[in-house]
């Protein structure tokens, strides 16, 4: 043999004796680390989802550790390529002759840690597959088109309300508050039972161990012939609370009786015989009644009390008749039957509270910025009197948000309002209201979200969640919730509205057309008009668009100038989009709280003066 062919015959050997790159991958050990790494982050992922939710953890949190999870995986294949794991620690690999041993031992090792991983990670899907979910987990199913579109004022079996997949399961114990019957001989205390209702349902909201279905759903069913069993499968609850009123003079007949729904049994019932001076002292019995007979633990920290009181009987009567006449949009009756109660009771803070915001409502119908001073006076008046009642703040937020331009403010108040009693409708209806103003959008969702769960046949709180999504830009979902609240209250204005923008922002000109053109012959629906403008210039009917804005401007040039300015932004007018901003602005047009959050606005936004506008006006950036 030559001395090359020799030289060839040892390459050869050498190569012979080379492994190759699949058996190095073995010998260190790096298929079992990615077969590990991909087990133990699959369970840490499995655990995350799971225990996540139950702490309202953000849905970021979860997407960011994924992503590290992802990340992180080559360079732990690049470690185990490059180290070795020795009884001195972890060292730099030093070749296949001197590692063998220690690379078997670690590949055992690691073999039994992946087994131990599968193990934990079936354990982790079988527990997330047959374990009951709780708050926060899995999301209902969405709810039919036969539910989206059934009738609320159905008397003899009304819908059940399937959450569309907004809305997210909620395990606490589901209590519905009836209102009382009225039964005095002349049946003319029906404001009187109602307010008592009203009162114990504030109450049980306190309690966070409970779900308590808002007053607009649970009095849905007043003076309709509905067992309880429809009543709770409508409100999917577990328990209803009903009862009966006898008032005769200045005696007091309360019978009250807490039914479970599953099988109409009662779990507790009493009757009440008292002196109308202790109408409060009634309340607070079958509150805490209500809440033995459903064994709640409740802790000192969270006693179910009233937030304000009169010790007259007259002004609490004046007081509920306001509230009656309030929710009747009889204004003045409401504001009359107020001050009358404060008149008798200088110091009667839920009655100031309520008087702040029909003053409010009543300025706000006719400019009145005077009257809207006013009414924040009354709500300064009802927090000096009662700081622990979330009346009053919620009054003063809406004042200040609306109307006074006191960002920092309102957002203060309505967080103090949620503290005080988040378990209520109203407070958190308002707080997501503020939330969306404040272009806080995603926050916005999630709390109308839970609005619409405590009040699920409001057609107020889905328009609002509907709203909401739309300018999150989630315009199926928008779409069903505004169709929920449409199907609830046919002629409302707001619902349409917003669904007449949805449909609009989403290129659907035509159906916005039919939408907004349904909604302006609506009592209240002159801001649909201004919608109808946006949709006829979409169409390319220009003339007729010019026209109807015209005419809108010689009707509402006060009382709509942020709509107007809607309008022109729309067509890209950006010189009289900015012109009606500012006039909106004199006018101290509340519309302009809901500047950020408005997609109709999008066209204003690359411009300098649309960043100035929102310095003037304060808005937080």
């Amino acid at each position: 043999m030559t001395e090359r062919s020799e030289g060839a015959a040892d390459k050869v050997g050498v190569a012979a004796e080379r492994p190759s790159f699949f058996a190095e991958l073995r010998r260190r050990n790096v298929i079992r680390m990615a077969g590990l790494y991909l087990v133990g982050a699959w369970l840490l992922i499995q655990i995350a989802e799971t225990l996540l939710p139950i702490f309202d953890t953000p849905g970021w949190v979860l997407k960011a550790l994924v992503l590290l999870v992802a990340l992180g995986f080559i360079p732990a294949l690049l470690m185990s390529w490059v180290f070795e794991l020795t009884p001195e620690g972890l060292k730099r690999d030093a070749g296949a002759d001197h590692a063998q041993a220690h690379a078997t031992r670690t590949a055992k090792r690691m073999d039994m840690l992946t087994l131990a991983a599968v193990a934990l990670l079936l354990l982790a899907i079988a527990a997330d597959r047959f374990w009951p979910h709780t708050a926060g987990g899995e999301a209902a199913a969405p709810a039919s088109a036969a539910d989206m579109s059934a009738p609320a004022d159905t008397a003899a079996r009304p819908a059940k309300v399937t959450q569309p997949d907004t809305i997210t399961a909620d395990a606490r114990p589901a209590i519905a508050v009836l209102p009382f019957a009225d039964m005095s001989r002349d049946q003319d205390q029906e404001y009187f039972s109602d307010g008592l209702s009203e009162e114990l349902l504030n109450l049980l909201a306190q309690l966070p161990q409970l779900r308590v279905i808002a007053r607009t759903s649970s009095f849905s069913f007043k003076g309709k012939d509905v067992d309880i069993a429809t009543i709770a499968d409508a409100l999917d609850v577990d328990t209803v609370l009903e009862g009966s009123v006898r008032k005769s003079g200045n005696r007091l007949r309360v019978t009250a009786q807490l039914i479970r729904a599953s099988d109409a049994s009662h779990l507790w019932s009493q009757t009440f015989d008292r002196e109308l001076t202790d109408v409060f002292a009634v309340q607070d019995e079958i509150a805490r009644a209500v809440v033995d007979a459903l064994k709640l633990q409740l802790l000192p920290a969270q006693p179910v009390a009233h937030a304000s009181r009169s010790d007259d009987p007259e002004a609490h009567r004046l007081y509920l008749l306001g509230r009656q006449h309030f929710r009747r949009s009889e204004l003045k009756e409401a504001a009359a039957a107020f001050r009358e109660a404060i008149a008798r009771d200088a110091n009667y803070a839920a009655a100031y509270a309520s008087l702040s915001m029909v003053e409010l409502f009543e300025a706000d119908g006719i400019g009145d910025n005077a009257g809207k001073l006013r009414s924040l006076e009354q709500a300064n008046k009802a927090i000096m009197l009662a700081p622990e009642s979330p009346e009053g703040y919620l009054a003063r937020a809406v004042n200040r948000l609306s109307f006074q331009r006191d960002w920092s403010g309102a957002l203060s108040d309505y967080q103090h309002a949620m503290t005080l009693n988040a378990g209520s409708s109203q407070v958190q209806g308002n707080y997501g209201r503020a939330l969306l103003a404040f272009g806080r959008i995603p926050e916005a969702v999630a709390t109308l979200r839970r609005t619409a769960e405590l009040d699920p046949l409001s057609a107020q709180a889905w328009a609002q969640l509907g709203r909401a999504l739309s300018a999150a830009g989630d315009y199926a979902q928008a779409e069903q919730a505004l169709q929920r609240s449409i199907s609830l209250v046919p002629d409302a204005d707001y619902a349409l509205f917003h669904l007449g923008v949805s449909q609009l922002l989403q290129g659907r000109a035509q159906n916005a057309l039919d939408t907004f053109s349904r909604a302006s012959r609506t009592p209240d629906g002159s801001r649909c008009t201004a919608g109808t403008v946006m949709a006829l210039y979409s169409l390319g009917d220009t003339g007729r668009a010019d026209q109807i804005l015209d005419a809108y401007i010689d009707q509402h040039a006060a009382s709509g100038a942020y709509q107007i300015a809607e309008a022109y932004a729309w067509q890209g007018d950006r010189d009289q989009a900015f012109a009606w901003l500012q006039r909106a602005r004199e006018h101290n047009d509340g519309g302009l709280a809901f500047l950020k959050s408005d997609p109709l606005m999008a066209s204003l936004k690359s411009d300098p003066r649309f960043a100035a506008f929102q310095r003037e006006l304060g808005l937080p950036e």
